[in-house]
């Protein structure tokens, strides 16, 4: 994923999941001590959250912040080998 991609997908998930909690923005933002303008344009995208943001909107949704994020694409030592082992027969 591009970094673009990464921010789209980081900013729907955070949106989606104060959806899913039944709260407004500005509900948000009284909970998390945000000013309402700085929070909408995380949300649609204007502003990238810092690390420390994320963590925070994650709280007011009681939610894990990794919840936000793509997961990785990091694959296990047994799939590194049966890709190797097929690369091997394929010679």
């Amino acid at each position: 994923m591009t970094n673009e991609e990464i921010h789209r997908y980081v900013i729907e998930k955070i949106r989606l999941a104060r959806i899913s909690k039944g709260l407004s923005q500005l509900e948000v933002c009284t909970r998390g001590n945000f000013s309402q303008s700085f929070y909408t344009h995380v949300e649609s995208g204007r502003n990238q959250p810092s690390l420390m943001t994320i963590i925070r909107i994650a709280e007011v949704l009681e939610t894990n912040p990794r919840e936000f994020f793509p997961e990785s694409e990091i694959k296990s030592k047994s799939e590194i080998k049966k890709e190797i082992a097929a690369l091997l027969e394929a010679l």
